[in-house]
C-alpha cells in the first residue's frame, strides 16, 4: 500500500503540522467553497456520471458518494476501468476510474492502454504523491508515464486548479479521436479550497463537417464504382449515425462490412450485409474486400492490425472518414478525404449521392444481396457440423449457436475475449441493433471482456449482459466474478474451458511435450458459485440450452451466472488466405 492516500478530509484528526497548513480547506458556514475533492465530485455529478469505478483508497470515493454518485469498488483496478470504459460507449456519458497513489496507478496501466488503442473516452483520476515527492525516485509519477497511453495527462498542484483541469479532461476525452485523459491529484492538494464551481458547464462533443469540395468528389467516386464497398467502424456508434448509413448503403445498393469494433453498427440479418471482419470473418467479407474497386471507410481509422480486416490496396480507391487527421495516408492511401463528425459526413454524402441518382436507387440491390447469399450461405452450410454439433468435448461452435437462438438479440448486449472467443464468436453471432456487440481489437489484453459486460450492466439495466470467455481469459481477471455478486451486477459469464492455452498449442509445441506449459486447469463453475454466483459446468451437448436457460432466469432474478463448457482443445476459424491478395 502506498503511503499516502490522500489529504484528511475537513473534521478528521490532524497532526499540528497538518493544523497549520494553509492550504486546507475547512467547510463552515463562513467558508462555502469546497475541498478538491467535494468539488470533484461535484464536477462528475453535473458530467452526468452516475458510477464511478474504483479501488481504494482515493478521497474522491467519499465525496463522491456523499453526492449521490455510486462507488463501485472491483478487485483489481484493470476490471475498474474496463467497465468504465463500457459506460462510455454506451451513451453520453464519460466514464471515470479513479485509484491509489503508486500501486494502484500502476496496476491500471494496461487498461487505459487498451483504452488509448481502441479510442474509448474515460477521465482516469488517480491520486499522487505529495507534491515535494512528486520527482523523487522511486515515486510512480502517473502524469509523466501515462503519457504515451492517454490523449493528455495534467497534475493539479493546486486546488484552484482542480475545476479548469476537470473541464479540459471531459472535453479532451469526448472530441476529436476519443481517448482517455488522466488527472492526477497529489496528496496534499485534496483538502485545498477549489473554487470555480460556479462557472462549471459540463462538457459537450463538438461536431465539424467535411468541406462541400470533398464530400462531391467523394459522392462522384462512390456512384461511379462498379464495386463499392461499405466499411463501417467505431465512429459509426460514437456519432450514433447508424440510420445514416443504413440510409447511404440503401441508396448506393452497396455491401456492408465493419470493423470488430464497429460491429453492430449495421444489422447483420440486412440484405446488404456482408458481416463484420477480423482474424474469423464470413467468406463474403473477404471476397467483398478482394474485389472491391472503391472503398468507403466510414467512422474508421483503417489501422494496420492482424485482428482486423487487411485491405488490399492495388486497383482500389478508398474513401475515408475519420475524426483524426492522423489516420489518413497512415495504413491506406486515401483519395477522397471526409474529416470530420460522421453523422454530419454521412448527411452531406447521402445527399450528394442521392442528387446525382436522380432521386433513388438504380436497381441493383437484388443482385448485391444474391451475390451475398451465394458467398455467404455454402459457407454457413460448411460450418453447421461444428454449430450444431453433438460431440463431446463440447464444440464452442455449438454453444454459441444454442445461445444466438436462445436469447433475445435485440436486447442483448455481449462481448467477446481475446483469442479464440473472439475469432469464433465474432463470424457467427447476428447483431440487429447498435450498440448490441461489445468489439475490439487494436490490443487484445485477455480478461477484458468481464469488465466490458459489467459495465453495459450498469449503464443498461435492462438488457441481458454477455461475456464470452476462455479458460485463460479467466485467470486473468476473474476474481472480479465476486465483484459481480457483491455490488449486483447480474451478467452472465459464458467459459469456454478446453484445460489449455489452445491457440498456443502449436507454436508451443516443444515445451508443451517437455513441460506442459500450454496445459492450464480449473473448476471456474465451483469457483463461481462460492462467490455467491449461479454457477454450472456442462459436458454433454444437450445440456447446453438448459443450463443457459437457467443461468437467464438466474440473472434477471438478480443473481449474476456462471456457465462453464468443456470443450474441445481442437481449434478451427473461419479465417482466408490474404496472402493471395494482398496489394
Amino acid at each position: 500500500m502506498a503511503s499516502w492516500i490522500g489529504a484528511p478530509r475537513a473534521g478528521a484528526h490532524r497532526t499540528g503540522a497538518e493544523e497549520g497548513d494553509r492550504d486546507r480547506a475547512v467547510s463552515t458556514p463562513g467558508n462555502p467553497v469546497p475541498d478538491v475533492a467535494a468539488a470533484a465530485a461535484e464536477v462528475l455529478r453535473r458530467e452526468g456520471v452516475q458510477h464511478l469505478l474504483a479501488y481504494p483508497l482515493n478521497p474522491l470515493i467519499e465525496s463522491a458518494a456523499a453526492a449521490g454518485i455510486r462507488p463501485v469498488i472491483v478487485r483489481q483496478e484493470r476490471v475498474g476501468v474496463h467497465m468504465a470504459d463500457a459506460i462510455s460507449r454506451l451513451g453520453d456519458t464519460v466514464g471515470v476510474f479513479c485509484m491509489q497513489a503508486g500501486p494502484g496507478v500502476e496496476n491500471s496501466f494496461g487498461a487505459v492502454a487498451q483504452a488509448f488503442a481502441e479510442g474509448v473516452p474515460l477521465v482516469v483520476i488517480p491520486g499522487g504523491a505529495p507534491r515535494a515527492q512528486t520527482w523523487v525516485p522511486p515515486t510512480f509519477n502517473a502524469a509523466l508515464n501515462f503519457r504515451h497511453v492517454t490523449k493528455a495527462t495534467e497534475q493539479v498542484t493546486t486546488g484552484a486548479g482542480l475545476v479548469p483541469a476537470l473541464r479540459r479532461a471531459f472535453t479532451q476525452a469526448r472530441n476529436g479521436r476519443p481517448g482517455p485523459v488522466l488527472v492526477e491529484i497529489p496528496a496534499d492538494v485534496w483538502a485545498q479550497e477549489a473554487p470555480g464551481l460556479d462557472a462549471y458547464v459540463p462538457s459537450r462533443r463538438v461536431r465539424s463537417a467535411p468541406d462541400a469540395e470533398s464530400v462531391e468528389a467523394a459522392a462522384a467516386a462512390l456512384v461511379a464504382a462498379d464495386r463499392p464497398l461499405l466499411y463501417a467502424g467505431q465512429g459509426v456508434h460514437r456519432a450514433r449515425a447508424w440510420e445514416q448509413l443504413r440510409a447511404l448503403a440503401e441508396l448506393l445498393e452497396a455491401p456492408v462490412t465493419t470493423s470488430l469494433e464497429g460491429k453492430s453498427a449495421f444489422p447483420e440479418t440486412h440484405p446488404l450485409s456482408l458481416g463484420s471482419g477480423g482474424v474469423a470473418m464470413p467468406r463474403a467479407v473477404f471476397e467483398h474486400v478482394r474485389d472491391a474497386d472503391v472503398v468507403f471507410g466510414i467512422g474508421a481509422s483503417f489501422t494496420a492490425t492482424p485482428f482486423g480486416i487487411r485491405f488490399p490496396t492495388a486497383g482500389k480507391t478508398f474513401v475515408h472518414n475519420t475524426l483524426d487527421p492522423g489516420d489518413l495516408n497512415k495504413n491506406v492511401p486515401t483519395e477522397h478525404a471526409l474529416l470530420g463528425d460522421t453523422a454530419l459526413a454521412l448527411d452531406l454524402l447521402v445527399e450528394a449521392v442521392r442528387e446525382r441518382l436522380g432521386g433513388g436507387p438504380r436497381g441493383r440491390a437484388d443482385a448485391v444481396a444474391g451475390r451475398i447469399r451465394e458467398q455467404n450461405q455454402p459457407w454457413l452450410d460448411s460450418w453447421m457440423p461444428f454449430l450444431t454439433s453433438d460431440e463431446t468435448p463440447l464444440s464452442p461452435y455449438r454453444v454459441i449457436w444454442d445461445l444466438l437462438h436462445l436469447v433475445d438479440v435485440e436486447r442483448t448486449i455481449i462481448t467477446h475475449d481475446a483469442g479464440s472467443p473472439r475469432d469464433e464468436l465474432s463470424p457467427f453471432w447476428r447483431p440487429v441493433a447498435p450498440h448490441s456487440y461489445l468489439g475490439w481489437g487494436k490490443s487484445t489484453q485477455l480478461g477484458y471482456g468481464l469488465g466490458l459486460a459489467m459495465g453495459a450492466k450498469l449503464a443498461r439495466p435492462d438488457r441481458l449482459c454477455v461475456n464470452v470467455w476462455g479458460d485463460a481469459a479467466i485467470g486473468m481477471t476473474g476474481m472480479d466474478l465476486e465483484t459481480c455478486a457483491r455490488a449486483g451486477i447480474p451478467v452472465l459469464s459464458v467459459l469456454f474451458n478446453n484445460f489449455s492455452m489452445a491457440m498456443e498449442d502449436t507454436i508451443m509445441a516443444a515445451s508443451r511435450e517437455r513441460f506442459g506449459t500450454t496445459d492450464i486447469s480449473g473448476d471456474y463453475a465451483t469457483m463461481a458459485r462460492a462467490f455467491g454466483l449461479h454457477g454450472e459446468r456442462v459436458t454433454e451437448p444437450g445440456e447446453i440450452a438448459p443450463a443457459l436457460h437457467k443461468a437467464i432466469a438466474a440473472t434477471e432474478a438478480g443473481t449474476p451466472a456462471l456457465v462453464e463448457f468443456v470443450t474441445t482443445r481442437e481449434k478451427k476459424y473461419s479465417t482466408f488466405d490474404y496472402a493471395s491478395y494482398q496489394g
